[in-house]
């Protein structure tokens, strides 16, 4: 098999940006990809929630782009944008007909250069009611909303920068200043604190010629702080379980493990037991729980990879009403622990990675999906060339690998176990074990 390569070229403009651009005439669109080197293992106690709000409040308008004018411009020319906030980075992407390039790069060198013209307090408090709300819907409102929280609240301690949701809390967004949210946007949105790639059908002179235009005079900070990573053992130190009576329709237990950092090669490894576990109607869960058995209405096992300390590997099983919450957790943990014990077979291996090289050639194939990977793999790991090496690490995994990888993970004193159990608004607390 040939697996098809990427190129791309990398340069830096004299204030730190980093520039990546792929050229691929298939056809007239080009999508453009800004990573900024900040989310939420950057802010500070008290101050939780900043590189998301932060998200929202770059689309309210620069020097010269009128609040929500951004989106405006940028759908009246035929293209898509977002922008999203993680543990490691906040990113905003466009993708356009490739004659409105030019446009989408002066609109994001404007909001970065520019955003603070435009933040007033009327702002910032229309942006903080949003993240508010969508908090209250998306988190504590909705069911099974809290998962993540309480799960990685539990896997990372108190005072590690992963500990706390990234949307933050809202005794802290409440607090939040204008010269707090000004000030954190001057320390981080900055050049040099930058990756943006630019990916399609796009001619490699001229897109340097309007980046060096509109990003070039844009000043850079040298005073970006150092992140100090906060390393901890690959294994918990004990199993962690937490009942949470909520208002759900079913019982759900959620399970996280510790797992190694971005870039170690077990983790191409466990991506393999995922797919072996949890990987669609053949996998073994599955079979046992959903169709067999009949216990549980669905199943999932799948990786995080964090760069500033162990990634998670993490998975759920919803039970079915006729079922009990003992019968499913000891079907789960029955075959995560035959996977730690026993080689996966070749037809398993091969389903596995027959799998991960569809997902990986199929997301190859969008120009969005490849400029999203150079700047994440440049940003999080310095080394963009990591997007034309991925789905070879996958295909040369082992069985071996697998079942030794998930033996170290894979433990009881590694992990954390969330019980969601239906409760009335009346009982509506926690109980943890």
């Amino acid at each position: 098999m040939t697996i098809p390569t990427v190129r791309y070229t990398d340069e830096r403009l004299p204030n730190g940006l980093r520039l990546l651009v792929s050229e691929d005439h298939l056809v007239p669109v080009v999508a453009v990809n800004l990573w900024y080197d900040v989310g939420s293992k950057h802010e500070q106690p008290g101050k939780t929630g900043f590189a998301h709000l932060f998200e929202h409040v770059m689309f309210q308008g620069s020097r010269h782009v009128a609040k929500t004018e951004h989106f405006a411009l940028v759908q009246a020319a035929g293209g898509s944008l977002n922008g999203s906030t993680w543990l490691d980075r906040t990113n905003y992407y466009e993708t356009v007909p490739s004659h409105q390039l030019e446009l989408a790069l002066w609109l994001e060198a404007d909001r970065m250069g520019t955003l603070l013209d435009a933040l007033s307090q009327e702002n910032l408090d229309n942006q903080r009611a949003v993240v508010k709300n969508e908090k209250r819907s998306s988190y504590d409102n909705q069911p099974y909303g809290t998962w993540q929280e309480k799960l990685f609240g539990h896997l990372y301690p108190v005072g590690h920068p992963y500990h706390h949701p990234t949307i933050g809390s809202m005794e802290d967004l409440d607090a939040a200043s204008l010269e707090d949210v000004s000030s954190f946007f001057r320390t981080y949105y900055a050049p040099n604190n930058a990756v943006l790639s630019i990916v399609g059908d796009v001619d490699p002179e001229q897109a340097r010629a309007w980046v060096a235009r509109y990003f070039g005079p844009l000043a850079a900070n040298p005073a970006i702080p150092a992140f100090e990573p906060h390393p901890l053992p690959l294994t918990l130190g004990g199993e962690v379980r937490e009942t949470v009576p909520d208002r759900v329709p079913l019982p759900r237990i959620y399970v996280g493990y510790r797992a190694p950092t971005l870039g170690d090669g077990r983790l191409y490894a466990l991506e393999i037991a995922a797919q072996v576990l949890a990987g669609g109607k053949g996998s073994r869960l599955h079979r046992r729980l959903v169709r067999d058995a009949q216990v549980a209405q669905d199943v999932a096992v799948f990786g995080l990879g964090f760069s500033s300390g162990p990634s998670v590997m993490m998975g759920w099983a919803t039970v079915r009403p006729d079922a009990t919450i003992e019968t499913v957790e000891a079907g789960f943990f029955d075959e995560i622990e035959r996977i730690c014990r026993e080689p996966i077979s070749p037809d398993e291996l091969a389903r596995a990675k027959a799998l991960i090289e569809t997902d990986e050639l199929g997301a190859l194939q969008r120009v969005g999906e490849r400029a999203d990977r150079l700047s994440m793999y440049a940003t999080l790991l310095d080394d963009p060339d990591e997007i034309n090496r991925q789905l070879e690490r996958y295909l040369a995994v082992e069985s071996e690998a697998v079942r030794a990888a998930c033996a170290e993970v894979f433990v009881p004193d590694n992990r954390v176990v969330l019980t969601y159990v239906p409760a009335t608004a009346a009982a509506d607390t926690t109980e943890a074990a």
